[in-house]
């Protein structure tokens, strides 16, 4: 089991227009009323990267950056955990569409934002961080993956990190066999101590075998969890704004799962 606090919280997704609103329709204080993602280009970025930056690169730098002005950290002070089960998926579809046709020319620019870790390197440049960035693909256990993954290098490394996670559907024919429900992105900055920022603690541990999967009571944002890898966050950022104990299950691959042991500070 591997212990670490929260100290900030970034958010967007349908309906979902930053942790301020988000954290009161999670706390069901508000009702929760779909909406298309608000998306935007972050002030972060040099213009010329602005005009460069695709869906997934302005979900991870707007909550990112919501997650670090929540904290009232540095964005250059903390390590990066991004995950994601596609990455660029118009990206890939545009990439698709010239490698089928002729002459099959892949401008740099979309060569650049094809790599998985592209938002990794938008966030370097927009945030001046020097500090380790790792970039995960794990399909629907993208985000679990991720928190695992954060939880232990906070840990071992005795690191601040953030996890940013961020999914966004593909276009037709790829939605078709790979359908992702919406854009989304939540991030998460992760501590080793306790501090007069904390939120609240979160206990993680990787457990073998199946569990009942912790699911959202509103059915619209139950429809959100299941149809967007990366909202299989709301859980827990529904137990982060409720601001009590609560015990969850996230699933992970092979019928395992994540037990997650959230307390406030």
């Amino acid at each position: 089991m591997m212990r670490v606090y929260v100290e900030g919280i970034g958010l967007l997704g349908p309906g979902l227009d930053g942790w301020l609103t988000g954290r009161a329709v999670l706390a069901g204080e508000a009702a929760y009323v779909a909406a298309p993602t608000n998306l935007r280009a972050s002030d972060m970025l040099p213009a010329a990267e602005r005009r460069r930056a695709g869906v997934p690169i302005k979900l991870a730098l707007a909550v990112g950056q919501e997650a670090f002005l929540h904290a009232a950290r540095e964005t250059k002070s903390a390590s990066t955990v991004f995950t994601s089960s596609g990455g660029d998926n118009d990206n890939v579809h545009a990439i698709n569409n010239i490698l089928a046709t002729a002459p099959r020319e892949v401008s740099p620019t979309r060569f650049h934002n094809s790599v998985h870790n592209a938002a990794a390197g938008y966030w370097c440049i927009a945030a001046g961080s020097h500090e380790p960035s790792t970039s995960l693909c794990a399909y629907d256990a993208s985000f679990p993956a991720g928190l695992l993954e954060s939880a232990t290098q906070v840990t071992v490394d005795d690191a601040v990190v953030v996890l940013i996670a961020y999914d966004h559907p593909y276009p037709e024919p790829l939605n078709a066999v790979r359908p992702i429900s919406a854009a989304f992105g939540t991030a998460l900055i992760l501590t080793p101590r306790q501090t007069e920022k904390s939120l609240a603690s979160i206990e993680v541990e990787f457990v073998s075998g199946n569990a009942q999967e912790t699911t959202m009571q509103d059915a619209g944002l139950e429809a959100l969890r299941c149809g967007v890898p990366a909202a299989r966050a709301l859980p827990l950022l529904a137990a982060l704004a409720g601001g009590k104990e609560a015990q969850l299950s996230i699933a992970y691959f092979s019928d395992n799962h994540l037990s997650v042991r959230v307390k406030p500070c």
